[in-house]
């Protein structure tokens, strides 16, 4: 397992060295010893999937806020994504930027994603599906969002996105504040 850090402090591209024969290969993707030496949490306690039958699905820019902030593990077992993380960490030099990064099933890779980020995503392939893993569980009334087009940001997602199309994007995505207005 290769981890390359991002320009984003603490976040980190995770990617896996296949050791292959004749069967196919074996490669591992999460090893606690190998996190803890870079300083990350490897403890993951939850996983979740998010299943996408659209090309275009937009999802985030979701956090959890307080006690409840969790480093995540993003990954995509079919499919492809336009993955984000943008960095809410007021004291980060890196603050209010953003790291986007695409996952595939085919290039097995996933991103590392430390507190007090924001995370989203949209599919570029219809039929996709993502695993998290998460080292909190998940608490709904820590659940809060970012506005996914905020123009401070300016993230060129790769897919326009229309907002009536509530098979593509939700209503509550489409409802978050912009970062000026987080509390």
């Amino acid at each position: 397992m290769k981890l390359t850090e991002t320009r984003l402090a603490g976040a980190y591209l995770v990617e896996i060295e296949p050791r292959a024969d004749e069967r196919g290969f074996f490669a591992r993707t999460v090893c606690v010893d190998e996190f803890a030496a870079m300083g990350l949490n490897g403890q993951f306690v939850q996983q979740s999937v998010s299943w996408n039958p659209h090309r275009g699905t937009l999802r985030g820019l979701h956090f959890q806020q307080g006690p409840h902030a969790e480093e995540k593990l993003v990954r995509v077992t079919r499919g492809a994504i336009f993955d984000v993380i943008v960095d809410l960490r007021r004291s980060s030099p890196t603050y209010s930027r953003f790291v986007s990064v695409e996952l595939s099933a085919d290039r097995r890779n996933a991103i590392y994603i430390p507190k007090g980020f924001a995370h989203g995503f949209q599919t570029l392939e219809p039929d996709t599906e993502v695993l998290y893993e998460m080292t909190v569980p998940f608490a709904p009334d820590a659940a809060r969002g970012l506005l996914w087009d905020d123009p401070s940001l300016a993230i060129q997602w790769p897919q326009a996105v229309d907002r009536h199309d509530f098979a593509r994007i939700s209503r509550a995505d489409l409802g978050h504040p912009a970062l000026a207005d987080l509390p």
